[in-house]
């Protein structure tokens, strides 16, 4: 189901907690409304939808790939940049890496490892940093 986007700095402030999977729903929830902002956004995590959960999905050409408890264990290749958020105004200064490793659960919550690189590791990075609470 589509859910509408939090706009509340307070409320994206809090930080996250591990899904179960008894946040099946809350993904499919977050692909349904990544899908409908597509003309505007390439990675939402849940918070975005009012969920304080460890859950984000990006776009990725024509795919929405879901991330349950996704974790960085790799990176390299710092570079500053700037950055926008469908949650927020305006454009924030952050850092990024160009080369990511990830350890992730898929939607059906079995075990994933990916290697990200560019445009893709920065939306998975950006979207991770939802779950500290960290505003971007």
């Amino acid at each position: 189901m589509v859910k509408k986007i939090v706009r509340d700095p307070l409320f994206l402030q809090q930080k996250s907690v591990p899904a179960t999977e008894a946040d099946k729903q809350v993904v499919q929830d977050l692909i349904d409304t990544l899908n409908a902002n597509r003309e505007c956004c390439v990675g939402m995590a849940a918070n975005m939808i009012g969920v304080k959960k460890q859950i984000i999905v990006i776009a990725v050409g024509p795919f929405s790939i879901p991330m349950v408890n996704p974790v960085i264990t790799k990176k390299s290749g710092k570079y500053e940049t700037e950055e926008s958020c469908l949650s927020l105004d305006g454009v924030r200064p952050c850092t990024r890496y160009k080369e990511i490793e990830v350890d992730y659960l898929d939607q059906n919550f079995q075990k994933k490892h990916g290697k990200y690189t560019d445009f893709t590791a920065q939306i998975i990075q950006h979207e991770i940093q939802h779950f500290s609470g960290d505003l971007i």
